[in-house]
């Protein structure tokens, strides 16, 4: 987390609070994942992972191109696909709101 912390987001422009972003980052993922494993509070669950996940592919990801492993390295098709998922648990039954269930 020092790493990623000093060697990236400060050198970004989050100095002098890369480290304590790069922390807050981690620490609200895996409070987030525990949440959706147990069911509870899913949409905050859901909203604060794409949100992470968007910047992370803006800053990170997004210069690097598409492709994870072969051609590219830190591409942003995993992200891009961890998206999809949250927005498929934040929203079952996409934006149409008036859905008939019987």
């Amino acid at each position: 987390m020092n790493t990623f912390g000093h060697l990236f987001l400060d050198e970004i422009g989050f100095s002098p609070f890369g480290v304590a972003i790069a922390w807050i980052i981690v620490i609200s993922q895996i409070i987030t994942s525990v949440l959706l494993f147990i069911n509870k509070f899913t949409k905050i669950s859901c909203s604060i992972n794409i949100l992470i996940l968007v910047v992370g592919i803006v800053t990170v990801h997004f210069k690097e191109g598409w492709f994870v492993v072969g051609a590219g390295t830190n591409g942003m098709e995993f992200s891009f696909i961890l998206i999809a998922v949250l927005l498929s648990i934040l929203l079952p039954n996409g934006l149409n709101k008036n859905i008939n269930n019987s």
